[in-house]
């Protein structure tokens, strides 16, 4: 029986739109040509441009529908003259984080034989990792909520014990699956500043008590300072590393940057009952409208995005169309012949998206 699958589609701003039409049309693709399943994709209002026409970043009636889809798909959200009356700006994403309890946020780096990586990879060694960030408390807890006077600046970190068991039981069984797949040791690595702050000894305490629910896979910690030193020195060493939504945010820009920038990122942000798709960019208003921006980090969490749903629904095509999805990404990035101007290329978007098409 043919199962189909409701995906909420937020098309965002700037550049939104324009790499999210590519990436519907490829998936629109895939789905047609496979028998086990079906996808209908509908698209709702939100982000920056909708807020300055209405006063809403995110409506209700948007808010439900993507709660009751099957997961949704998230372009590039927020403009940077359009902002909330204190300032922060508009960030429906992280709303989305909040109501549905999207506490994994995945942001995986995989470095090819292509280009585009900065680093010389020694010969025999593979840059494949995930980093896996809390998304829904830690520094970003109050979000817009701080106190704020002419004295001081105060926000509070919060680190739960229900979020954080949820965390890592998440980032072991995606380590197990890995390892499963040959794509890794079954290593679990805790990135924390325990030394210093006792919300992180306690966060690591957690990490400890959780590990001992998985004798067969490699626990381990290391400060979020020397983790940035180690994904630029030696980040083949890595498999699953799991930390705060803070430190999260900042390595995986960091993660972006070994494979190319953030033009080739993709991030799920993944709860117990829904999940949300995104390219890890920004909107880059500077260029919407010009047929430059790059869609691949925008298809590749599209990829991801059946992976998952393949999991969750257990519809073996359906895992496999993302994993042959995200392998066609790859292969084009490898090639470095037809790459926007971000990676150093000439290729408009329409151009890299019929690139991935063709590799499929």
């Amino acid at each position: 029986m043919t199962r189909n699958l409701d995906i909420a589609v937020f098309e965002g701003d700037g550049i939104g739109p324009e790499i999210m039409a590519p990436t519907l049309a490829i998936l629109r693709k895939i789905a047609e040509a496979n028998g086990d399943y079906t996808l209908t994709f509908t698209a709702h209002p939100a982000g920056a441009a909708h807020y300055a026409k209405t006063g809403d970043s995110l409506p209700k009636s948007s808010l439900d529908a993507a709660g009751a889809a099957d997961a949704i798909l998230l372009s590039a959200m927020g403009l940077p003259d359009v902002r909330y009356a204190d300032g922060t700006e508009i960030s429906p994403q992280i709303d989305l984080r909040k109501a549905f309890n999207l506490f994994a946020g995945v942001r995986p780096v995989r470095v090819g034989p292509g280009p585009l990586s900065p680093l010389k990879i020694p010969q025999g060694r593979e840059i494949d990792f995930v980093l896996i960030r809390e998304s829904t408390e830690g520094l970003f807890h109050t979000q817009g909520t701080g106190t704020v006077t002419d004295d001081y600046a105060e926000e509070t970190l919060r680190i739960t014990r229900e979020v954080s068991e949820k965390l890592f039981r998440f980032a072991f069984a995606l380590a197990r699956d890995r390892k499963a797949q040959g794509r890794g040791p079954g290593r679990v690595t805790c990135v924390d500043k325990a030394n210093v702050f006792r919300a992180f000894a306690y966060f690591r305490g957690i990490f400890d008590e959780e590990a001992k629910a998985f004798p067969d896979l490699i626990a381990d910690h290391a400060y979020v300072d020397a983790t940035a030193l180690w994904m630029v020195q030696k980040p083949w060493d890595f498999d699953v590393m799991v930390t705060e939504n803070m430190f999260g945010d900042i390595l995986s820009d960091l993660g972006a940057g070994l494979m190319g920038g953030l033009g080739v990122a993709p991030s799920a942000d993944i709860g117990l009952d829904q999940a949300v798709f995104q390219p890890c960019h920004g909107s880059a208003p500077d260029i919407a409208g010009q047929g430059k921006a790059n869609p691949l980090a925008m298809i590749l969490s599209g990829a991801m995005m059946l992976e998952w749903l393949g999991l969750r629904h257990d519809i073996a095509a359906l895992a496999a169309d993302g994993q042959r999805l995200r392998t066609a990404v790859e292969s084009v990035i490898d090639a470095g012949q037809i790459l926007t101007a971000d990676l150093g290329g000439t290729a408009s978007t329409q151009q890299a998206g019929d690139a991935v098409l063709a590799a499929l």
